[in-house]
C-alpha cells in the first residue's frame, strides 16, 4: 500500500494542503536502503499543550522579550541558562541542549508555527482532533495511525502497532489490531499454570474464529516472552520515569524484530498556566526529560535509526503574552520535532508568521502556517510508503 495524505481526509473534505510545505520537506528519499528491515514510525504526544515559543525561541523577534518579561529565555551567549543558537534567528531552550548535536548532524528537523487549524482551546477536543486527523470533525470513528494499519498483511504479527500507555489512545483506535502495554514483562503471563489453563480452555473451543484468535494470542505471548528474556536496552541516558521507560521498551521491541511498524508514547505535564519558568523551572524540567529521552533513544538504536522516524505532537501551543501568574494559557500554533536517520534535519522549517499584534491569531496566539497533517502525511508517504 502506498500511504497517502488522504489518510487525513477521511470524513473531512478539508483542503489542508494549502497550509503545507513542499513535498519531501522532512523525509529524504531512501539511499541504499537495507533489505528485509521494515520501516518504523514512532509518535510521541506531548499532552497538555507545550509552549513552542519557549522550546524553540525566536530570539531575534523583539516581541518575544517584551511580551514575556518573566519567562523569556535569554538569547544565546555563554552560560547554561541561555538559549542554544540554531541558525541566528531560532534557538533551543537550554534544557533541549542534548538535541543540538542531532540537529547539527542533520538528524533532527524542527517545524515551527505548526499544529491543528481548528481553533478549539479544549485539551480534550484538540487532542481528539489531532489523533483522529480530522480537526473540527468529531464523528471520525478511528485514529489516523489505525487507518495506516488498515491494509492486507503478508506477514501478520500482533505487534505491528504498540502503545506504551495504560489504555489504547484514540490515535490507534479502529478496525486494525493494536496493543497497549507498559512493558514486555507486563504483557506475558507470569504463571505457567495460568498459561496452561488458558491453552486447555481454548483447545476445546469449537468456534473457528475463537481458535484463530487463541493462536494469535499465544503466538504473541511467546514472542513477548522472548523479548522480555532478551538483553535489555542500555539504560544509560534514559530519563527516570514513565516517558523514558516507554522509549526504552519501544527500543527493545525494535531490537527484537517482532514486526513493529508503529509505536506510540506520551509525555504529560505541559499545561503551564502558572509558574512556568524560563531557563529553569516547571517547563524546563519537562523539556529536559523530553530531550534526554529522545537523545538516549537515538543513541540506543544506532544504525537502526536509518529505518525509524520519530515525530512529536502537542494539541496546541500557548499564548504569546505571559499571563498574570507567570505562565501561559491555551494558544494555537506550536512546534513539532522530527527525528531519524532519513530526516532532512539541521533546519527549522515553516514560514515564520511574526509576533506583531496585527499578525497574531485572534490577537493573542502564534498563527499557524503548517498543518500538522502535512508533516505527518509526508512521513507516511515517503518513509512508511
Amino acid at each position: 500500500m502506498i500511504f497517502s495524505r488522504r489518510i487525513f481526509m477521511k470524513n473531512a473534505g478539508l483542503g489542508f494542503l494549502a497550509l503545507g510545505l513542499p513535498p519531501a520537506f522532512v523525509v529524504r528519499a531512501a539511499e541504499g536502503e537495507k533489505k528485509n528491515r521494515g520501516k518504523i514510525l514512532v509518535v510521541v504526544f506531548q499532552r497538555g499543550g507545550m509552549d513552542g515559543l519557549n522550546a524553540v525561541i525566536p530570539f531575534r523577534e523583539k516581541g518575544y522579550y517584551s511580551l514575556r518579561p518573566s519567562i523569556a529565555v535569554a538569547e544565546p551567549a555563554s552560560g547554561d541558562d541561555r538559549a542554544v543558537d540554531l541558525d541566528g534567528f531560532y534557538a533551543l531552550h537550554p534544557a533541549l541542549a542534548p538535541l543540538k548535536g542531532l540537529f547539527d548532524k542533520g538528524r533532527l528537523a524542527i517545524i515551527h508555527a505548526a499544529g491543528s487549524p481548528d481553533n478549539t482551546r479544549s485539551h480534550f477536543d484538540a487532542q481528539d482532533y489531532m489523533e483522529i486527523g480530522t480537526p473540527g470533525v468529531k464523528s471520525t470513528p478511528d485514529g489516523w495511525l489505525n487507518r495506516c494499519l488498515a491494509k492486507e498483511l503478508q506477514n501478520p504479527t500482533p505487534f505491528r502497532a504498540v502503545a506504551l500507555t495504560s489504555r489504547l489512545p484514540r490515535i490507534l483506535a479502529g478496525s486494525a489490531p493494536a496493543l497497549t502495554m507498559s512493558s514486555a514483562e507486563e504483557f506475558r503471563l507470569r504463571e505457567e499454570s495460568s498459561a496452561a489453563m488458558l491453552r486447555k480452555l481454548y483447545s476445546t473451543a469449537q468456534d473457528p474464529l475463537l481458535q484463530q484468535g487463541s493462536r494469535s494470542l499465544f503466538n504473541g505471548m511467546e514472542v513477548m516472552q522472548q523479548v522480555a528474556a532478551s538483553v535489555p536496552s542500555a539504560a544509560e541516558g534514559y530519563p527516570a520515569g514513565r516517558f523514558g521507560g516507554s522509549l526504552r521498551e519501544i527500543s527493545r521491541l525494535i531490537k527484537a524484530n517482532v514486526g513493529l511498524e508503529i509505536a506510540f508514547a506520551e509525555i504529560e505535564g505541559w499545561d503551564t498556566h502558572a509558574n512556568q519558568g524560563g531557563a529553569t523551572g516547571q517547563m524546563a524540567n519537562r523539556l529536559r526529560e523530553l530531550a534526554e529521552g529522545l537523545s538516549a533513544f537515538y543513541r540506543d538504536l544506532g544504525d537502526r535509526m536509518e529505518d525509524i522516524v520519530l515525530i512529536t505532537l502537542s494539541e496546541f501551543g500557548r499564548t504569546v503574552r505571559e499571563n498574570g501568574n507567570r505562565g501561559t494559557d491555551h494558544g494555537h500554533a506550536n512546534v513539532m520535532f522530527a527525528l531519524g536517520g532519513r530526516i532532512k534535519g539541521g533546519k527549522v522549517y515553516g514560514r515564520w508568521p511574526g509576533l506583531e499584534p496585527e499578525v497574531l491569531y485572534e490577537g493573542r496566539d502564534l498563527d499557524l502556517t503548517t498543518d500538522f497533517r502535512s508533516v505527518c502525511g509526508e512521513v507516511l508517504s515517503r518513509h512508511m510508503g
